[in-house]
């Protein structure tokens, strides 16, 4: 039986991980849940998977869940990254959303564990010191379904073979909507993925494809990759994850229903499969797979992320801490929908290239990427 710790449980990453937690109680048993705020889902948990310890960030919320479980160890504040390298959880997944996940990550790795992750911005903001921090002995699953994906088709040949690697993706909530009418989009508009449930950035990233351009450096990092050999396809149907092309132009795609749970799950078995809980695929009731080369004009971000991949150092930090305050403001209706691209390239334009080697370097980045995207439009110093 393997011993799990799922850091952001509350989010959806963390509810269909302990979705299959408990479809395989034989398997694994939940030794420590992470989340922000949401007290009333994460006591619920608490009392469905009794875990030795757990981590609350939100101080006021752990008040609350100290007094709900006096037995039970709860760390709160930025203390609980530090359950990530606490001896005896076999696997750490971590769904942590944004550039937070990179601390938890860090300090799994350096621990010498095996990291489930779905948090992609950990490797394209801190890929220094998240190779620095693998030396350690710890390994990466990817649990994204696209990067899953890869890993599982890669071992249909050797990696000197391979040709491309080729991401799909859905096109998100206005694949079919013309460019010019994208400054009229609200939040919830955004929020409509046509075939994932997920949380609200990822979502909203999905349409802009900012959350493909992460992708993009994510798998240059996990798979070692340039970024020439990195293609993106839209796949509106969400049924082929991704695909590998080998030098003899043989293309191995890894297909599946849109449910997250099949990822999660075989990176808490590998290298072994279990039944899993997500519905199989039926290839008859398929009316068809379409594919699509991506339009650069009306997803600007995609071009972007091979620009900050190309450049490297402070330029991927730029890259997304700059998209997550971007976001924030669109929510907020501080920004129009078709502005987040534009505020993001003007922060990228504005920062100074700068190598990123220690987590000193990497805060400095972050913090002045947050800063530039917080004035756009309110000071014209980009």
């Amino acid at each position: 039986m393997k011993s799990i710790s799922v850091f952001g449980s509350t989010g959806s990453i963390g509810r269909q991980t302990l979705s299959v937690c408990e479809t395989h109680g034989d398997l694994f048993e939940v030794s420590a849940l992470v989340f922000g705020s949401n007290v009333k889902l994460g006591c619920e948990q608490i009392r469905r998977f009794c875990p030795r310890v757990v981590g609350v960030f939100d101080e006021a919320a752990a008040k609350i869940v100290r007094s709900e479980f006096p037995g039970i160890e709860v760390v709160s504040g930025s203390g609980v990254w530090d359950i990530a390298s606490l001896p005896g959880a076999d696997v750490v997944v971590n769904g942590v959303s944004g550039f937070s996940g990179t601390f938890p990550l860090l300090n799994a790795l350096k621990a010498g564990k095996p990291v489930a992750l779905a948090n992609k911005e950990s490797v394209v903001c801190a890929g220094s010191l998240v190779r620095e921090a693998l030396a350690c002995g710890g390994t990466i699953l990817p649990v994204d379904s696209e990067q899953s994906a890869i890993f599982q088709c890669l071992t249909a040949g050797r990696r000197a073979d391979v040709k491309n690697l080729i991401l799909t993706a859905s096109g998100g909530a206005f694949r079919d909507m013309p460019k010019e009418l994208l400054p009229s989009v609200t939040p919830e508009m955004a929020m409509k993925h046509p075939n994932w449930s997920m949380g609200r950035k990822i979502t909203i990233d999905s349409a802009t494809l900012f959350n493909k351009g992460l992708e993009v450096m994510e798998a240059a990092f996990l798979f070692e990759t340039e970024g020439e050999r990195i293609k993106v396809l839209v796949h509106p149907q969400s049924v082929v994850h991704s695909m590998v092309e080998f030098n003899d132009n043989s293309v191995i795609a890894q297909m599946g229903v849109p449910d997250m749970r099949m990822a999660i799950q075989y990176a808490l078995t590998y290298p072994e499969r279990a039944a899993c809980p997500a519905a199989p695929l039926e290839l008859s009731k398929l009316s068809g797979l379409t594919f699509e080369e991506p339009d650069t004009e009306k997803y600007p971000a995609l071009p972007m992320a091979y620009e900050a991949l190309r450049r490297g150092g402070s330029a991927p930090v730029a890259y997304n801490s700059g998209n997550e305050v971007a976001v924030e403001r669109f929510v907020s209706g501080d920004i129009r929908f078709d502005e987040i691209p534009e505020l993001v390239a003007g922060v990228m334009n504005s920062m100074d290239d700068m190598p990123v080697m220690s987590m000193d370097e990497l805060l400095f980045c972050d913090a002045e990427a947050r800063r530039l995207a917080r004035e756009y439009g309110t000071k014209r110093s980009i």
